[in-house]
């Protein structure tokens, strides 16, 4: 069939369509963190185990992205974004049919490595088609429809819980991955024209990325942004226990609090949209970060001081992930802007810095896990100060360069 190429513009719709590839991997991580003690009582394990499915799906985002980007700068960005898919629906069907937690764990990985395709490939496209504050404010429209994940898919999740087998959550996931690789082979247009394609070898691609790495534009903000997803990754594998456990929250009303931080994060990546052409990039960089280590400092005291009041976690938990959605878009935006040659590279690198980072956030987490916010406030706070450090030597390479 004939695919329409758009190397200048787009539909006024990719974007949204792009944010609703990358939700694959936001849904596919949220949508089961309400049965976590259900996947624990279902195979005899430990109370915390279920969190290792956690840490070896950002595992698979993490070594899969390496492999995308390449694919994608190759043979362009449709074909290699449908064969991920393909995988990850496969994976997932394998999730949901698992006989043990090592084979969930094991399949949530490969799984993950096919869903990285749609993560990689939108932010590779919205760099061939925008740049520097244009491209932030776009990939702030993909945040819109991607943050729709976090917010529904827990609750989806526990609406499962109430009537049947945690397993029925993946087979839903399945479907949603089916989904996505239908619409991406027969209506996505493809925004890298073969001209501009890449061929490369092994060698070649590991001197592209190593090119791209000595390149300090790139490797402060994929830092900041590696740090940033640390902090939202030790939340992400703290808040079920944390919730359920320590406060005694049923899935539906912990699905309730989840939502409300995802919508917080959602507001950010809005507002952070506006705010873009007024206050500029950069200067957000700098003060965004600031502010969501005051709100996780803020979270570490209540913790440490044992304040057992659930608004009094919950108000610093939604201020720091709605900084998230100012990080996530701006990071990004400033990591690739130096890289329109190989967009599909450079991003696969940034996550790979993103997702390591937060691999090591939901293993660390498990082991703090206590059933009180003080593990997963103090690696949040963790991750937040490392993202401040890092834009100390962001500044410095900026304005060397200016």
């Amino acid at each position: 069939m004939t695919v329409a190429t758009l190397p200048h513009r787009h539909p006024v719709w990719l974007p949204y369509l792009l944010g609703l590839f990358i939700a694959v991997g936001p849904a596919a991580t949220d949508m089961y963190l309400p049965a976590f003690p259900a996947v624990e009582a279902s195979f005899g394990t430990a109370p915390g185990t279920a969190q290792l499915t956690l840490a070896s799906w950002f595992a698979g985002l993490a070594v899969g992205q390496l492999s995308q980007g390449a694919l994608s700068d190759r043979f362009g960005r449709r074909r290699p974004m449908a064969a991920g898919f393909a995988l990850f629906t496969i994976c997932t069907v394998g999730c949901a049919m698992a006989p043990s937690l090592p084979a969930l764990a094991l399949f949530r990985a490969l799984a993950a490595f096919g869903a990285t395709a749609g993560m990689v490939i939108s932010r590779a496209m919205v760099r061939d088609l925008a740049e520097g504050q244009a491209a932030a404010i776009m990939m702030s429209r993909l945040v819109l429809v991607m943050g729709a994940a976090p917010v529904f898919a827990p609750s989806v999740g526990g609406a499962i819980l109430a009537f049947a087998h945690w397993r029925i959550i993946f087979w839903l996931l399945a479907i949603y991955g089916t989904t996505c690789m239908t619409i991406c082979w027969f209506v996505l247009p493809e925004t890298l024209p073969p001209e501009r394609r890449l061929r490369f070898t092994l060698r070649g691609q590991i001197e592209r990325y190593i090119m791209i790495v000595k390149e300090k534009v790139f490797l402060t903000h994929a830092i900041m942004g590696g740090f940033s997803t640390f902090c939202m990754f030790s939340y992400l594998a703290g808040c079920s226990p944390v919730f359920e456990e320590g406060f005694g929250l049923n899935p539906s009303q912990f699905a309730l609090i989840f939502g409300l931080c995802a919508i917080a994060l959602v507001f950010g990546s809005q507002l952070n949209a506006r705010l873009i052409p007024k206050v500029g990039l950069s200067r957000l960089l700098t003060l965004v970060p600031r502010f969501s280590l005051l709100a996780a400092l803020i979270l570490v005291m209540l913790s440490f001081a044992r304040v057992h009041v659930l608004w009094m976690i919950v108000a610093p938990l939604i201020v720091v992930l709605g900084a998230q959605g100012f990080n996530n878009a701006n990071t990004n935006a400033g990591a690739l802007q130096r890289h329109a040659a190989h967009a599909g590279s450079a991003s696969a690198l940034m996550g790979t810095f993103q997702f390591t980072l937060g691999a090591s956030a939901g293993l660390l987490v498990s082991f703090v896990t206590d059933g009180t916010p003080r593990g997963m406030a103090s690696m949040m706070a963790l991750g937040m100060l490392g993202a401040v450090i890092t834009d100390v030597f962001r500044r410095r390479v900026e304005l060397a360069h200016r």
